[in-house]
């Protein structure tokens, strides 16, 4: 047991970035659709709520007071908006990850994701509410255990992505 936690320790190692863009975006496709889901059923909201609230990042929080149906535009910069944020948080993740290797297994790494989701849900909604206050409305025990569920989902698909690379590279 001594062996495996003395194996965290910080060690100059760099991620596979790759990967880790990969994951992030693939978690927060699933976010996104489970983040639909759960405010249709949770609090029986249109299920186009979240994504206009992610576009109004970009288009400004006028959109916000239109009605919540489909529209085509806003999902579109909805699913611009939140691939890229995923892309970075997985890079960010990853770069955790690596040097650290907290990708030693499936348990481990998806621990590290989970902790990394929490931090996530404190920033989005406790320090960027500062700049986007209609986010402030979602906070709550959906959008936490969201954000962990996918902290944990993105280090798991690192880790699965990274042995898909290792059995690829010893074939």
């Amino acid at each position: 047991m001594e062996l495996h936690l003395s194996s965290h320790r910080y060690t100059h190692r760099s991620p596979d970035w790759a990967a880790a863009a990969v994951a992030g975006f693939v978690a927060c496709a699933f976010f996104s659709a489970v983040e639909m889901l759960m405010v249709l059923l949770v609090s029986g909201q249109s299920p186009w709520v979240p994504p206009r609230m992610v576009a109004a990042i970009v288009l400004g929080p006028g959109i916000l007071s239109q009605p919540a149906t489909f529209d085509v535009s806003i999902v579109a910069m909805a699913l611009m908006v939140h691939a890229a944020i995923g892309v970075v948080l997985g890079v960010v993740l990853g770069a955790i990850i690596a040097p650290f290797r907290l990708d030693s297994d499936v348990v481990t790494v998806s621990i590290a994701g989970g902790v990394f989701g929490l931090v996530v849900y404190v920033v989005n909604f406790y320090v960027m509410t500062q700049m986007f206050p209609w986010f402030t409305e979602s906070r709550g025990w959906t959008m936490l255990a969201g954000h962990i569920i996918f902290g944990a989902f993105a280090g798991y698909m690192y880790w699965v992505l990274r042995q898909m690379e290792e059995r690829a590279e010893t074939a």
